[in-house]
């Protein structure tokens, strides 16, 4: 059965009631096709954001494995640089005299000098600055000798067991020393020691430190 689509510019819309069963057949058609074609736009609009969504997913996911096999490639690493450094730093805390053999070191530091060929006019330990785990005890020292005295008492303190630093050196002649090859210096310096703190010192280090940053914000 032919319809003659010609006719429906001319039908009446406020009295659809009326028109021909195959011009209501065509509208009823239309209006189909409408809703199908609105439905199928929104259900695949719907799907291209899920597939965008999807797409961002898998790319984060993507970039999160393949840091975390980087990360795992690299741990062993990681764990032979920590197992070096802990045995880097049990080394040099090795050299970090305990509370009890303080006292031989500052020994250890006159007699280095004393063979050196320096005479002691001043040696007073000074007071302890604790720190996280080790405490720095500087001494102020005064020697007088000559320049190679100075050169051998250098080199025999940084080749003691135990860390030592000396700071601050100023050399000036001695008051009233002969001119020439024999000429008396003085030495004024600061040596530099340090002790590892025990357990207790420890936590009384941090405790004093926690209290101090408290007192600062309070400010």
């Amino acid at each position: 059965m032919a319809i003659d689509l010609s006719n429906l510019n001319h039908l009446d819309l406020k009295g659809i009631g009326n028109w021909p069963a195959a011009a209501k057949a065509v509208v009823v058609v239309l209006i189909c096709a409408a809703v199908l074609a609105a439905g199928y736009f929104l259900h695949l609009s719907g799907l291209r954001e899920e597939l965008v969504r999807a797409e961002q997913t898998e790319a984060r996911l993507k970039q999160d494995f393949e840091g975390k096999q980087s990360k795992a490639v690299a741990l062993d690493a990681y764990k032979e640089q920590m197992k070096e450094m802990e045995e880097s730093f049990g080394t040099m805390l090795r050299q970090l005299p305990s509370k009890n053999e303080v006292a031989d070191l500052l020994v250890d530091i006159t007699q280095t000098g004393l063979g050196a060929g320096l005479t002691f006019d001043l040696f007073k330990p000074e007071g302890e600055t604790p720190h996280e785990f080790y405490a720095e005890l500087p001494i102020t020292i005064q020697v007088t000798g000559g320049y190679h005295h100075f050169g051998n008492f250098v080199s025999g303190v940084a080749a003691l067991p135990r860390i030592v630093t000396l700071q601050n050196i100023t050399v000036k002649p001695a008051t009233g020393g002969k001119k020439g090859q024999d000429t008396k210096l003085v030495m004024n310096a600061t040596a530099k020691t340090y002790r590892y703190l025990d357990a207790e010192e420890i936590a009384a280090a941090q405790k004093a430190q926690a209290a101090k940053a408290k007192k600062g914000r309070r400010r």
